[in-house]
């Protein structure tokens, strides 16, 4: 088997293991139901689809209601919970009207109910029901603004939840006194409850004044919608109540349970490269910072372990999970899967025995259709045969076009589970 294809059928293992119906059903075995409860269904995620899924095939007739919002594509046959789909990662008003439901689903369960909450990456762009004034499109234009100035998945989270109606506990207190237990699929470093998906059901240690200064820390305020950043000093002076917070009595009946994370994938993918011959070296499962130099590092660290100066001896697969970030200065295409295997196509060009792959496991990669790429020491060459400038590629943002040219696109399609991205480098010996 080739490189590229050790490299693929790595990331394929790893997908395999990220599949959320035996998640699901393990989980519910572990949730105490009353015989008489009627469980409503509500979630929000790329994988909450199938989640819910999985979750009508444990519990069949005992659901009575349900819906849960998935990004578009990302659909599941489910018979008794209703999927809407809805704009990601920029919110639409299909998400903001899907929002609004699921809260009085939450409102409408008594003390005798159970709400069941099935949550993934991506739910926070999905709900996106903002407090009046805000509007959806002040919504959109923040998470834009944020987007492109290169703010991570928690910075996003903070300022969203303090305009929301069921982010950063919201969704609990909106279903108090029933209980409530959520299944979570954790897309965030460190599985932190509050910043998956915004955290509909759990504490929030966040404050309207810390979403003050992510702004600020990013030069956004003034262009910032105005009702946003009213509402955030507002909050900052104590005249909006904050989110609830750990000591909240609306937690009392919350159960909130870490369904699968990304050491599933790289178990998985560790797994796989031994079974192929690759000696597996898990460098870190909380990767972030700018694509494109964390793919010089991890080229860099590549180069050594071909030279034999690694920690571990080729041939080997460099395994890597997390969240990267770009800061778009340009007008390109791509995603940060993308800009890291551009990145890293730039890095290795010329050298020969090392392949890198950088995908997400919930299949999309920024706005386009593909989930990363993969590229070796050939890639920039053979760019450069086609017309294409791949130094001109990066500075623009415009990975894409670049990588589809080159059938270096790693495309799976919807893949309805969410476990952070997969980032692989396959290494063999000098010489070979």
């Amino acid at each position: 088997m080739s490189l590229r294809g050790a490299a693929r059928a790595v990331f394929d293992a790893a997908l395999r293991a990220a599949d959320v119906h035996p998640l699901v059903r393990r989980a519910l075995g572990d949730v105490p139901l009353p015989a008489t409860a009627r469980v409503s269904v509500v979630g929000a995620g790329k994988a909450s689809g199938a989640m819910a899924a999985a979750a009508e095939q444990v519990l069949g007739d005992r659901i009575v209601d349900g819906l849960v919002v998935v990004k578009d594509g990302y659909r599941a046959d489910t018979r008794r919970v209703r999927l809407v789909e809805a704009g990601h990662p920029v919110p639409d008003a299909r998400g903001e009207a899907a929002a609004r439901e699921i809260r009085a689903i939450a409102e409408r369960a008594t003390a005798d109910d159970v709400l069941l909450v099935l949550v993934s990456g991506g739910g926070s762009a999905l709900t996106p029901a903002p407090v009046p004034p805000i509007t959806l499109g002040d919504k959109q234009t923040m998470t834009r603004l944020m987007l492109a100035a290169g703010a991570n998945i928690n910075q996003l989270n903070a300022v969203r939840k303090h305009c929301s109606l069921l982010k950063g506990g919201q969704l609990a207190r909106a279903a108090a006194p029933a209980p409530v237990h959520a299944l979570l699929l954790s897309d965030v470093i460190g599985d932190p409850l509050d910043v998956i998906a915004s955290g509909p059901t759990a504490p929030d240690v966040s404050t309207f004044a810390e979403a003050l200064a992510i702004l600020d820390r990013f030069d956004l305020r003034s262009r910032t919608p105005p009702s946003i950043v009213e509402r955030l000093r507002r909050g900052e002076r104590g005249e909006i109540p904050e989110t609830p917070k750990p000591d909240d009595p609306v937690f009392r009946h919350v159960t909130n349970t870490v369904i699968g994370n990304n050491r599933l994938v790289v178990d998985a993918a560790a797994d796989e490269a031994v079974r192929l011959g690759y000696g597996p070296h898990v460098l870190t499962r909380s990767l972030d910072g700018e694509a494109r130099e964390a793919a010089a590092r991890l080229v860099a660290l590549a180069r050594e372990i071909r030279e034999g100066r690694g920690p571990v001896a080729a041939p080997a697969c460099v395994i890597a999970a997390g969240e990267t970030t770009v800061t778009v200065r340009g007008r390109g295409r791509g995603g940060r899967c993308q800009e890291f295997a551009l990145a890293a196509a730039l890095a290795m060009e010329g050298v020969g025995g090392i392949v890198a792959l950088a995908a997400g496991t919930d299949g999309t990669d920024g706005p386009t259709d593909a989930a990363g790429g993969i590229v070796d020491g050939e890639s920039a060459r053979r760019a450069r045969a086609l017309g294409q400038d791949p130094r001109a590629r990066l500075e623009n943002n415009d990975a894409n076009p670049m990588l589809d040219a080159l059938g270096d696109l790693v495309t799976t399609g919807p893949t309805n589970t969410n476990l952070l991205d997969l980032y692989l480098l396959l290494v063999e010996p000098a010489g070979r």
